[in-house]
């Protein structure tokens, strides 16, 4: 990992959701369960300090962003659901500086007995 992902981060882990991305018509037609886990790198110096919630970003929030993205359109590739994803996050929360994005599929169509699938995306904000 590069410096550019150390500090304060927000962490939430094994968000489920059902969706629709896939390459096969069976993927698009039935559907499956996702896991997103994610690592916002956000200054937390000020939320820590003053104990206000308007110092901080509300987790609810940031899982409504993730929810909304992940649901908007069905993708073929996982890597094209994370980026929407961190797109959203970006969009929605200025505080985030940058984002390590994991999305996992337990029952990829894929001859395995046991185990899962997964993408890891880490953008960091771009400049404006």
């Amino acid at each position: 990992m590069t410096d550019a992902y150390t500090g304060d981060r927000i962490i939430l882990k094994d968000l489920g959701f059902y969706g629709y991305h896939g390459l096969f018509a069976e993927e698009k037609k039935l559907g499956q369960r996702f896991f997103i886990d994610l690592e916002l790198g956000v200054d937390l110096t000020e939320a820590a300090e003053t104990d206000k919630l308007s110092a901080g970003i509300s987790y609810a929030d940031i899982y409504d962003t993730v929810k909304a993205s992940f649901e908007s359109q069905p993708m073929r590739l996982l890597e094209a659901v994370a980026q929407n994803v961190s797109v959203a996050l970006f969009d929605g929360f200025e505080k985030i500086n940058w984002i390590i994005i994991r999305i996992r599929k337990p029952e990829a169509p894929i001859a395995m007995v046991r185990g899962e699938v997964a993408i890891e995306l880490q953008r960091v904000r771009k400049a404006k």
